[in-house]
């Protein structure tokens, strides 16, 4: 069943692009990430050009954001002050990086650089979440006791200035690294169509050692907001959100999360972090491989007119 997607410029299998959806929905709801560092990969892979991919998943993700935040927000487990610092670096980010990627664009340097983030990004992170997940699962057949980074404690990071009291989380630190970490973030999701919840919640939790019970609500928090800029941004400057195919993704994506969910409350979360590890560093590898692959046609052959016998 073959559908025109309008700003794509090309048709697609519905289908496939259904099941895709509720795949990354489904790994969405059993790791509680975005899933945007594997729809964008994803759509690129079946054709779909990244400047589109990256513009298209941005709208997927903040919709996809909203019902966790609105959960959380019920639930008290967000901090109202903290998300507002986030935000004042994430909006900042997010206008820079639309920037970046209207000005790569016009350069045709776009694509490369996506590319070259994801293998960089992806196979880094999922190296690391793999090590780690290997390291805690061992542990745990040593029978040795997994460490616990304990929230509250102190570093460099709590000795510089500007700092601010963050009563939800009951943590007093510096707005410089919380503004930071909010313009990061807000940067390679405006370029690279990801959440970065994957990123920002272990960045949360070990530098700014915000305590687990509002780290999640207060990442979605900043996602929802960076991302539905980002949208906006990518709608009026490059015009290149394709509304049919965001539509396609959020309805396999709501079904698969459902699943997910499910799923991974049955898995130990050393084997969940293992498995999320081997998940994303296998995405790194793959766009590895398509840089360096060599292709069908190395030149391609023009016919042009002469303007009459010689």
């Amino acid at each position: 069943m073959q559908l025109y997607l309008p700003i794509a410029d090309l048709p697609v299998n519905v289908l496939l692009i259904l099941a895709m959806g509720a795949a990354v929905g489904f790994v969405s709801g059993m790791f509680g990430i975005g899933g945007g560092f594997l729809m964008t990969p994803l759509l690129i892979f079946v054709g779909i050009s990244p400047a589109v991919a990256v513009a298209s998943v941005a709208s997927h993700i903040a919709a996809s954001s909203f019902s966790g935040a609105i959960s959380y927000w019920r639930r008290r487990a967000i901090d109202p002050s903290l998300a507002l610092v986030l935000l004042t670096g994430g909006t900042i980010g997010t206008a820079l990086g639309v920037w970046t990627f209207t000005l790569l664009r016009s350069l045709g340097q776009l694509d490369l650089l996506i590319a070259l983030s994801y293998v960089i990004l992806l196979t880094t992170v999922g190296g690391l979440m793999f090590w780690e997940g290997l390291r805690a699962m061992l542990r745990a057949r040593g029978g040795n006791p997994v460490p616990v980074r304990r929230s509250g404690g102190h570093g460099w990071i709590h000795g510089l200035p500007l700092k601010m009291r963050f009563k939800r989380s009951k943590i007093y630190l510096s707005v410089i690294p919380v503004i930071v970490i909010g313009l990061i973030i807000g940067f390679i999701g405006a370029v690279m169509g990801i959440g970065g919840g994957f990123i920002l919640v272990p960045l949360m939790i070990y530098v700014l050692r915000v305590p687990t019970s509002t780290v999640i609500g207060t990442s979605m928090v900043l996602t929802l907001v960076t991302m539905v800029f980002a949208t906006m941004l990518h709608a009026v400057t490059n015009h290149l959100v394709d509304a049919v195919l965001a539509l396609i993704l959020m309805v396999g994506g709501v079904t698969g999360a459902q699943f997910g969910a499910r799923a991974g409350q049955k898995i130990r979360g050393e084997h969940l972090r293992l498995l999320l590890g081997l998940l994303v560093l296998a995405v790194g590898i793959r766009f590895a491989v398509e840089l360096v692959i060599k292709p069908a046609d190395l030149f391609t052959v023009r016919e042009t007119s002469t303007g009459g016998p010689a």
